[in-house]
């Protein structure tokens, strides 16, 4: 049995009619899921989602899984979230792979000489990410206010057509920003429970679980005692990819990394991750040091805590109470080659 080479292929161009007709999807939206066709097709216009406080693209940097490219969820003001009106292209992009559909996606291209129609260029069959789908960032809105975007992460599957002009622009500065996002940082974690509810729960699915129990419990907790909690997103210079910590307090300047387990695997990659993050925030104006803190379940054994106290890193854990206490084992002392940050006036500020 022989199949139908598709109609439209990578690098092909198309006016919205025509893409209908092949992959279903509607007449105007950047995210068009089709039930006949089994798809979600994405459209995007590298040009115009600036005015909303973003820009599509490639990242530059490959990971060790290949190629991404990011992609902002609907809505123009506002949080994003997986709810309400917009939520539901959202949903739609998140929940693809669990409904049966495929995600295509296209980029303006231009017009049809003569007419008015606008054209988009064919970049390919995509999935979202399995190991992160999605990133909350900040951004600023239509009206110039702050909030939070779900930046989907989008792998190829197929053969794709890529660009050099379609790679997101390098950072021209390293840059810390302070993102107040609890209602949609909730809402993304709702929407990862009920999506490990339709299926049968993976190990790896249990520990993300306790991650996001945890990391909530605890930020919860923290907000109760009028702490200013977010997360941090760190644009790197001469960098496409953006790092994003996992809790951040802005009160009393402390980063966290949850933990789901007290394995050595799993508070090591809190650990990298702390490391990686906190090179780029030493230099930050705040009126106390930085402190970096694992989030644990519960506290780990001392060949693990001896691991942390060597970075100077402390340990978040429940208690048998049902609380949270604190393991912060002694300072190491700096060696002749090892300098202490100092704060200076010309270092740049914790951005809003």
């Amino acid at each position: 049995m022989t199949t139908s080479p598709p109609a439209i292929k990578p690098g092909d161009v198309r006016t919205r009619a025509e893409i209908r007709q092949e992959l279903g999807g509607s007449p105007q939206g950047g995210i068009c899921p089709s039930d006949p066709k089994r798809t979600v097709v994405l459209f995007s216009d590298v040009n115009s989602g600036a005015q909303y406080g973003y820009r599509d693209g490639w990242l530059a940097e490959e990971d060790d899984l290949g190629a991404i490219f990011t992609y902002t969820g609907a809505g123009t003001h506002g949080n994003q979230t997986f709810g309400g009106l917009y939520g539901k292209g959202n949903s739609a992009v998140l929940d693809h792979a669990a409904r049966g559909r495929t995600l295509h996606l296209f980029i303006a291209e231009g017009k049809v000489p003569g007419s008015g129609a606008r054209t988009h260029r064919y970049v390919g069959p995509f999935k979202v990410d399995e190991r992160k789908p999605y990133d909350l960032r900040q951004a600023l809105d239509e009206n110039g206010t702050d909030r939070s975007v779900i930046v989907f992460r989008l792998r190829p599957i197929d053969e794709v057509y890529r660009d050099d002009a379609h790679i997101l622009p390098r950072a021209s500065a390293t840059k810390p920003i302070f993102v107040r996002a609890r209602e949609a940082t909730r809402l993304a974690r709702a929407q990862r429970r009920q999506r490990r509810q339709q299926r049968n729960l993976t190990p790896e699915d249990i520990v993300a679980q306790r991650r996001d129990d945890l990391s909530e419990s605890y930020e919860d907790s923290l907000s109760a005692e009028g702490h200013s909690v977010g997360h941090l997103q760190v644009e790197v210079k001469d960098k496409t990819a953006t790092l994003l910590s996992d809790l951040y307090d802005e009160s009393d300047n402390t980063l966290y990394e949850t933990a789901g387990s007290t394995s050595r695997e799993a508070i090591r990659a809190a650990l990298a991750q702390l490391l990686d993050i906190s090179r780029y925030l030493r230099s930050m104006e705040h009126s106390q040091p930085l402190r970096l803190m694992v989030l644990s379940p519960e506290l780990p054994d001392a060949d693990i805590r001896e691991l942390l106290e060597e970075h100077d890193v402390g340990v978040i854990y429940r208690n048998e109470s049902g609380g949270f206490s604190e393991f912060q084992g002694a300072r190491r002392t700096p060696g002749p080659s090892e300098a202490l940050p100092i704060p200076c006036a010309g270092c740049p500020a914790l951005s809003r």
